[in-house]
């Protein structure tokens, strides 16, 4: 009777098993997130690639969620086509990528309004040092007119989406 060398047929388990799952990350790796849509008035952000949903999170807006940011301190998340144009990762928040916001057309339409469109409008994870709460603050509307999500979340949207991707904002 032969004797089973137990450690080896482990060994050869747990690689079989990493190879598996590695192929399965690899095809998501392969799909490209061309669109982030955010549908404010169901506080949900797709991430969408050749019009199919890949990825889907719940957010928070501002206090006033409704409506196209007019001015500085509206307490409103722009509508329209914009770009994501950086990342930034040392700021009050835990991680975060700038929506283009202000647009030529925005900025414009604030002049003749006789204020100030306003700027800096981030998707972002939760305030620095209020990470712990992450799941439960992105419940409420709590920003300044950016939108957040959790910082898990975060991490993952900053490795499926990329700078230069658009983002469309509607009601």
């Amino acid at each position: 009777m032969k004797l089973i060398n137990i450690p080896l047929v482990l060994f050869f388990i747990i690689l079989s098993l990493t190879c598996l799952n590695t192929r399965a990350n690899s095809n998501n790796s392969d799909v490209v997130i061309d669109l982030v849509k955010v549908n404010k008035s169901e506080r949900i952000m797709y991430l969408m690639s050749d019009n199919q949903i890949i990825k889907q999170y719940q957010i928070a807006l501002g206090d006033q969620p409704k409506g196209h940011k007019q001015q500085e301190g509206d307490q409103k998340t722009p509508e329209g086509k914009y770009t994501l144009d950086y990342e930034k990762e040392n700021s009050a928040y835990y991680r975060s990528m700038h929506i283009s916001y202000p647009s030529e057309l925005d900025k414009v339409k604030a002049k003749k309004q006789g204020v100030d469109p306003g700027g800096f409008i981030m998707i972002h994870g939760q305030k620095n040092m209020s990470g712990e709460l992450s799941s439960f603050r992105k419940n409420f509307d709590w920003t300044n007119g950016c939108i957040a999500i959790s910082n898990d979340e975060m991490d993952e949207f900053m490795t499926l989406v990329s700078v230069g991707t658009t983002i469309q904002i509607q009601w």
